[in-house]
């Protein structure tokens, strides 16, 4: 039965790549790395009740699952190429897997994701997924780069996805425009790929705009300064929340798989403009100072005490 589950999962990700030497079907893939060119690996785990709702569709679960790695290798500004799968089901559902690998596969096609291999096992529903991607040596955006004087950018919208969490949990409802952003995420592929040369650090918003900027600067060694009311929401959000819980949701909500980067200050119009042409929208949200803090100031520049700087795994 678990061949079976896996020859369903490789029938419908049919991504074919010529850089796939040998893919899915032996001990292990061979893979071909062009010259000129250094390999970006990451790996998210996401567990049912934890990283998304009980009941999700499966659909958007292999949606998400692909999609939050690809959002880390568009921060490093890398394009993605290859994908590895370790799915855990607590039964041998066929119907759910057919589901699933039809969410995974529309995203991995979308960016010319081959999956070169995995695994299925039993236990409580899991996911872990492996993304691999190319990148010119020298040219991935990190966290560390960051430098006192640099503009600090979000790109689209915050705040969408725990929005939607708190619309489920507060009165079990599914509001469409925010629940689409917590299930299925746009990876900001083009946006890092554009930003590659321009940018100086780079992060994508997975735990929280102040938890993640917290990253680099701790990488970089300097401070933050957010300017709340230049935060960028959606019309979804502002209709679902007043304004505090907006800034709070955009601040610490977590979930967004934005990218939240810095830049020199006199590059904001080419930034802007060169987003603009892709579909992408960034905003100016404050910048880099001297220090090690991230603080989020008032229009008056008086600082916001947030009670949650975003998402902390095995907290209490």
């Amino acid at each position: 039965m678990e061949f079976d589950l896996i020859e369903v999962i490789r029938a419908r990700v049919d991504v074919a790549r010529g850089d796939v030497a040998l893919g899915i079907g032996d001990d292990a893939a061979l893979l071909n790395v062009p010259a000129g060119q250094q390999l970006v690996a990451c790996t998210d785990t996401l567990v049912a009740g934890v990283h998304f709702p009980v009941g999700t569709a499966p659909e958007d679960i292999g949606w998400k699952a692909l999609a939050v790695n690809l959002s880390d290798l568009a921060a490093m500004s890398a394009q993605p190429v290859w994908a590895l799968l370790a799915l855990t089901l607590p039964d041998a559902d066929a119907a759910f897997v057919e589901c699933f690998a039809e969410g995974f596969a529309e995203l991995a096609r979308a960016h010319g994701v081959a999956l070169a291999g995995g695994d299925t096992t039993q236990g409580p529903l899991a996911v872990t997924v492996t993304a691999l991607g190319f990148v010119p040596h020298g040219l991935a955006l990190t966290r560390g780069g960051a430098r006192v004087g640099d503009a600090l950018f979000v790109t689209g919208t915050l705040g969408d996805a725990a929005g939607a969490l708190r619309v489920l949990r507060e009165s079990g409802e599914n509001g469409v425009e925010l629940r689409a952003r917590l299930d299925r995420p746009e990876p900001r592929i083009a946006a890092g790929l554009a930003l590659r040369g321009i940018a100086s650090a780079c992060i994508d918003v997975s735990d929280g705009l102040l938890a993640d900027l917290g990253h680099i600067c701790a990488s970089s060694k300097v401070g933050a300064e957010i300017e709340v009311d230049a935060l960028p929401v959606s019309p979804a959000l502002a209709a679902s929340f007043d304004a505090k819980t907006c800034r709070d949701l955009a601040l610490s909500g977590g979930d967004d798989y934005e990218l939240c980067f810095t830049a020199p200050s006199a590059r904001e119009k080419e930034i802007v403009e060169t987003l603009a042409r892709i579909g992408c929208g960034a905003t100016r949200i404050g910048r880099i100072v001297a220090g090690s803090r991230v603080r989020a100031l008032d229009a008056s520049g008086s600082e916001i005490e947030i009670a949650r700087a975003g998402w902390e795994h095995f907290s209490p």
